[in-house]
């Protein structure tokens, strides 16, 4: 695979985190996918992405559109596999076996494929 001639598609702030991390050594065209939230459609961020010189571009999801979102697959899968029948005995045991949970995810490509598979965005 030729990292230089691929399309990436990133979804929310992490994408675009990432992709400034990596847009030095990564010259692919990047597609990121946010939802209509005030800051993502800020002055800043068009300014910035303007700035790339075409190297990324940016799209929104239609208003309340839940069902085009992928993230919305991915906390659907934690309520009801991940932490399904889980009794946590505080908020911090919660929350960290929730970010342990979608970590585990990040390597099942088959989850986070699926995610975008029911969102119809693949």
């Amino acid at each position: 695979m030729n990292l230089r001639d691929s399309v990436f598609v990133l979804v929310g702030w992490v994408g675009l985190c990432l992709v400034s991390a990596t847009l030095a050594t990564v010259a692919a065209r990047i597609l990121i996918i946010w939802d209509g939230a005030r800051p993502h459609r800020a002055s800043m961020v068009r300014e910035y992405l303007d700035s790339l010189e075409g190297h990324i571009h940016m799209t929104f999801l239609p208003p309340y559109c839940p069902e085009l979102n992928p993230v919305e697959y991915l906390w659907a899968w934690l309520k009801r596999h991940a932490i399904a029948n889980f009794c946590p005995d505080n908020l911090n045991e919660l929350q960290t076996t929730a970010r342990n949970k979608l970590k585990s995810a990040q390597h099942r490509p088959s989850i986070i494929a699926a995610c975008w598979v029911q969102a119809t965005l693949w």
